[in-house]
């Protein structure tokens, strides 16, 4: 398995592991409730974990494409 290989499984496996975090932190999430810190918070989280999914799938997509 060659470096490029590599990567693309590690890229892969941490994937999986924000999308099952993005999961878990949209338990509950109902947006952003005006006033609220605690939602405030929680907004931030899920946008954060989405903004890096989409960068992991970027990468990935990347990889793969240049890996062809």
């Amino acid at each position: 398995m060659n470096e490029m290989e590599q990567k693309l499984i590690s890229l892969k496996v941490k994937l999986k592991i924000y999308e099952d975090k993005l999961a878990q932190a949209m338990i509950g999430y109902g947006g952003v409730k005006h006033e609220s810190a605690a939602s405030d918070i929680k907004h931030d989280k899920v946008m954060v974990l989405r903004d890096f999914i989409r960068n992991l799938k970027a990468e990935i997509q990347a990889l793969e494409k240049s890996h062809q």
